[in-house]
Parts: C-alpha cells; sequence; structure tokens
C-alpha cells in the first residue's frame, strides 16, 4: 500500500502556525477570512465550454465572478489554479490590474484557501483559458496544508477516514460521487415513468424482518422499549400492498446489518424494494435487467460496461438458469437426488467444502452454489428456483414444492438483485416463519421471529405480487468500475483508531 505523502505532523503545526498568523494579518487589514456569501456567476467549466474557440492571446471585456479552492500558486500569486465542483480554471492576478489593498491580501493566499475572483476572460499565449482579475475576496482561509501535490492523497485508510481531503485531491472521486448521484436519479426516472410511486417505511423496528441478517439494536427511552435498525423495508413494503396505496410502489433508502464488512459490504447500505401487483417473478426478471441496461445506457451510454479485465454485456435478455441446474452444471451433482439434509452435506464435504452438521438441504444448496458456482458467473444471470429453507418469504414453486419462485440477478459473481413471486398466503407465512423462529431459539442470529401484525396484515388480504430488491451500492460500484464497496459508499464504516 502507498504511504500518503506528505507533511509530518509538526510541519503540519508550523504550517497552521503560520496561517493562524495570517489570520490576523487579514483582520488588522479590516478583512472578514469567513465572510458570508459571494455572488459568483460562472463555473469553470462553463467557461471553459463558452471560450473553447477563443484563441491564443486573445483577451475580451466579458466580466465574471469565479470562486473556488486554490490548488496551486506561481510567480508569488500572478498564477492561480481555481477549482471548483465543475473543473479548474487559471487566474492571472498582476499588480497593474488589482489594487494595492489586493495584492496585500494575495500575499496571504495560500493553497487550499477558497477565493472569489472579479475578472475578465483571455487565452494566454499557451493556450489556457484564463480569469484576468481586477479584484479578489478572501472566502474561507484553510488552516491546514493540502497534501504534497505530486504524490496527492494515496494512503488508502486516510482517504476513507478523511474523505472532504480525498475529493479535495482526487477529481476522479469527486466523478465517482456524482455518476452515483446520476444512477440514482435515474433509477428514480425509469420507475416513474413505469408507473411507480415512491414511498417511505420506517427505520426503526419493534423487530427484525424481511431478510437473514444480524440487526442493530437500540433503546427508546421514551417508550422504554428495544428495538432495531431496519435489515430491510420489505415487511412495511407489503403492509402498503395489503393498503392499497398503490399497485405498484418503491423504496430508496438505508438499510442496516450488524455483519462483516469486505469488499461489497458494509454495515450500512443502500437499496431499492419494489413491489408490483398481478405480477410474478418471471416479471421481477424482466423489469431488474431492464432497469439497470437503461441505467447504464443514461449514465454510461452504452449497455457494454468495463470492470476490471472483463467486458460485461448488460444487454437485456440476460441468462437465465435455475440454481439446482447451475450446481449440476459446474459440478456435476444433481442435488434433487437428495432428500435428506445430511445427504447434501456429504455431497458438499466430497466437493471439498467445509459444511457444518446442523445445515437443512436448503442451505446445503446455497453453500455449494456460493463456493462452486457464484465466482463464475461474469456476465449478467439470473439463478432461480431457491430452496423454500431459505426463502421464507417467496411463493412455493408451482412445479416443485422444495424450491421457491425466487431469483438473484448476479454480474460480475456479485448478487445485484433479490426478487420472489411473494408470499401472500397468511398460513403458510405462518409456518415460514415458525421455522425461522425455532432456528432462532437454536442459535442462528440471522434468523428473524414471528411478525404477528404482518401476518394479521396478511390475512387482510394481498394481492398476487412480484417484488424486488436491489443493492444500489453495488450497481454503482459495476458503473465506476470499482473495485470495494468504500470507493462508492461516501462515508465507509471504518474502525475507531
Amino acid at each position: 500500500m502507498n504511504q500518503q505523502q506528505t507533511q509530518p505532523t509538526s510541519s503540519i503545526d508550523t504550517i497552521r502556525s503560520v496561517r493562524i498568523q495570517k489570520l490576523a494579518e487579514l483582520a488588522d487589514k479590516g478583512v472578514n477570512p469567513y465572510p458570508y456569501s459571494f455572488d459568483k456567476n460562472a463555473s469553470a467549466q462553463f467557461l471553459q465550454d463558452k471560450y473553447k474557440d477563443l484563441e491564443n492571446g486573445q483577451e475580451l471585456e466579458d466580466e465574471y465572478k469565479v470562486a473556488g479552492r486554490v490548488m496551486a500558486v506561481r510567480n508569488s500569486g500572478m498564477f492561480i489554479d481555481l477549482s471548483d465542483d465543475s473543473g479548474k480554471i487559471q487566474v492571472f492576478s498582476h499588480k497593474d490590474n488589482l489594487s494595492p489593498e489586493q495584492l496585500a491580501i494575495l500575499k496571504l493566499v495560500d493553497i487550499g484557501d477558497i477565493v472569489g475572483f472579479t475578472g475578465t476572460v483571455r487565452r494566454t499565449p499557451r493556450g489556457e483559458l484564463t480569469i484576468k482579475a481586477k479584484d479578489l475576496k478572501m472566502l474561507t482561509k484553510s488552516l491546514k496544508p493540502l497534501p504534497e501535490k505530486f504524490h496527492g492523497l494515496t494512503d488508502v485508510e486516510t482517504r476513507y477516514r478523511q474523505r472532504y481531503v480525498d475529493m479535495i485531491m482526487n477529481p476522479e472521486v469527486r466523478a465517482t460521487f456524482k455518476k452515483r448521484s446520476l444512477i440514482i436519479q435515474k433509477i428514480r426516472e425509469y420507475l416513474t415513468k413505469q408507473g411507480f410511486l415512491e414511498v417511505e417505511t420506517p427505520m426503526l423496528h419493534n423487530q427484525a424482518g424481511g431478510a437473514a441478517a444480524r440487526p442493530f439494536e437500540t433503546h427508546h427511552n421514551t417508550l422504554d422499549m428495544d428495538m432495531v435498525l431496519r435489515i430491510a423495508p420489505e415487511l412495511h413494503l407489503k403492509r402498503l400492498m395489503v393498503g392499497g396505496l398503490s399497485e405498484k410502489i418503491f423504496e430508496i433508502n438505508r438499510c442496516f446489518r450488524n455483519e462483516g464488512i469486505d469488499a461489497t459490504h458494509n454495515p450500512e447500505f443502500t437499496t431499492i424494494e419494489l413491489y408490483q401487483a398481478y405480477v410474478d417473478y418471471n416479471d421481477m426478471m424482466v423489469l431488474t435487467e431492464n432497469l439497470v441496461a437503461h441505467v447504464a445506457q443514461e449514465v454510461l451510454g452504452t449497455m457494454k460496461i468495463k470492470f476490471g479485465e472483463n467486458e460485461i454485456d448488460l444487454t437485456p435478455p440476460w441468462d437465465r438458469k435455475t440454481m439446482l441446474g447451475a450446481i449440476k452444471e459446474y459440478t456435476g451433482v444433481d442435488f434433487m437426488d437428495f432428500y435428506t439434509a445430511q445427504e447434501a452435506i456429504d455431497a458438499a464435504r466430497k466437493m471439498g467444502i467445509e459444511a457444518e452438521d446442523d445445515l437443512n438441504w436448503g442451505k446445503a444448496v446455497e453453500l455449494v452454489f456460493e463456493e462452486k458456482v457464484e465466482p463464475k458467473l461474469i456476465q449478467p444471470i439470473h439463478i432461480l428456483d431457491y430452496p423454500r429453507e431459505i426463502s421464507p418469504l417467496a411463493k412455493v414453486h408451482r412445479d416443485n414444492v422444495r424450491l421457491t419462485e425466487r431469483f438473484e440477478s448476479r454480474i460480475n459473481g456479485w448478487e445485484i438483485a433479490n426478487a420472489f413471486s411473494e408470499l401472500t398466503d397468511p398460513i403458510d407465512q405462518r409456518q415460514r416463519f415458525e421455522a425461522q423462529a425455532l432456528a432462532k431459539a437454536q442459535g442462528d442470529e440471522e434468523a428473524c421471529e414471528i411478525d404477528e401484525d404482518f401476518i394479521n396484515a396478511l390475512e387482510y388480504g394481498m394481492p398476487p405480487t412480484g417484488g424486488m430488491g436491489m443493492g444500489i451500492d453495488r450497481l454503482v460500484m459495476l458503473l465506476t468500475n470499482s473495485s470495494t464497496i468504500r470507493d462508492v459508499i461516501a462515508f465507509p464504516t471504518l474502525k475507531n483508531k
């Protein structure tokens, strides 16, 4: 790992002391180094675009007010590189154009300061678009030095802990998070045009539900009751389907799972969940692949993306394979031939997989799939028909009672989406919950308890429904060629120093 190339702490303290002294000098001159506003009327990119045809050496009388962070100072402040959220522009600050008072302020400008300039447009003989400053205003005096320019902020740990410095020094990081915002915007636009209604459901739950995961626990003081942060919005969204709020609903929001951290997992993450009445998981497959392809086309201008060494084609339709069929294809073993958990466990162990004694048939199948099949699924694919034991919220498969009508969409070996023909039978749902509660009592921390109110809602009747949940962070990883989830979450969860 590269180390951050920046000044040692003692040097930073010295620089900070000098800059605090400059604050005092500004105050002596009657200058507020932290004013309230600045009437900026042009961004760097706007000017670069508008005057892209301006010839070298040409000057105009067009006047603008620009503002941004000082990223470089040359010739004692005569040339300044100013960076804003759109890009960079050069400022020419010459003594012939600035008053003595402004020149005095210019001498107190450091790299990292935020400064506003008023001036006219020119292109230097060397071809650099420049603002010829006739006025400047200190907007924020920076007290700490930025990392040394050539190396920048390269230490990975520091980049995540001080994301603000990471964004200042690395334009590509800002570009990633702008693209993330655009991806979420395009998801919303697509679903809204399809007639989906965006809704909000609680983050604080009385009990965990909607997924197999260990929750974060908290306590509400006024009500004096224990609560959990939601692991999924599913059960509340289904309550809205029962209520008939809309036949198509979706929610984009955070979920929280008290689990491990790795390249594709963060304890808090963003998902979209959606539900549509009168359709099943086949319709959800079509919606999922069309949504992802649409977003890629809108954001990147193509459905063929580069991730690492692979080119991935998101163009619909995507491949479809059953979970058991994929296992048989890659291992030669048909787990439908096994009717007991022990047979499935023994088969897994023969493949070199460490399978615990307490696995049921479905979990043994899932374990084999994760180790022998999942890493090989680079191109988009829907893996369908999951075992009933690991799918407590999905309808029983209409052709095989051992399976459910559930699929997971996978790209680059990752789960991107999870979808069901939703279970609407309250009696079957209670039986599934009871099995989960038993597993929890036997030590399964990811199993959920019986949600009596949700069963009560189902007893009022929920229409046949297709549902899908998608991890937005992983989708952003794919569409920005980011190898770790920490690169697409602005403030990832980190261990305290």
